[in-house]
C-alpha cells in the first residue's frame, strides 16, 4: 500500500495489505528503507543507485532472479523475511529492505498466515470510509501498540 508516517515519532511505517482479504500489515521501517521503498513506488530513479538499485542491478548482472519475498515470523516485535531466488537458494533479510528489492525488480511479496494472524489488523476492503478512519488510527498509534520495532 505505501510509507507512511507515525505520529508523533515520525517513524515510517510500510503497509503490506492482503490480497484477496481485508488485512493490513503495518512494519516499522527506518527512514532509508522508507525512502527506498517510497522512490521504487513513484518509479523515481535516483541520480546515483542507492543500495536497493545496486542489489538489483548486481543480480541482473550475475543471472540471478529473485521469485519472491516472504515476510516469515515475527519474534518480540521483530519482523523476518527471506528473499527467493530461482535456484532454491533462500536469504534471511530485513523486511524493509526485502520490501524496496521487491518492488525494483517486481517480485511478489508474501506474507506467512502467522504473521497476518498475529500482526494484520482487519479493514473491510473497498469502503473509503474505513480506510479513511484506518489511516486516522495510524496516525495515532506507536509500534509499541503492536509489540514491534525497527527493522
Amino acid at each position: 500500500m505505501g510509507v507512511r508516517v507515525e505520529m508523533p515519532s515520525n517513524q515510517p511505517i510500510v503497509l503490506l495489505r492482503e490480497v484477496g482479504g481485508d488485512r493490513y500489515l503495518p512494519i516499522w521501517i527506518g527512514p532509508g528503507e522508507a525512502t527506498a521503498i517510497a522512490f521504487a513506488q513513484q518509479g523515481m530513479t535516483p541520480a546515483r543507485p542507492l543500495t536497493h538499485d545496486l542489489f538489483k542491478d548486481v543480480l541482473e548482472a550475475v543471472g540471478q532472479e529473485l521469485t519472491a519475498v516472504r515476510i516469515t515470523d515475527l519474534r518480540e516485535g521483530v519482523f523476518y523475511a527471506e528473499l527467493v531466488f530461482a535456484s532454491g537458494v533462500e536469504v534471511s533479510a530485513r523486511p524493509s529492505d526485502a520490501i524496496a528489492l521487491a518492488l525494483r525488480t517486481g517480485t511478489p511479496i508474501y506474507g506467512s498466515d502467522d504473521v497476518l494472524d498475529d500482526a494484520g489488523i482487519a479493514i473491510p476492503d473497498e469502503q473509503e470510509d474505513e480506510v479513511e478512519k484506518f489511516r486516522e488510527f495510524l496516525d495515532q498509534i506507536s509500534p509499541e501498540d503492536f509489540g514491534t520495532s525497527n527493522q
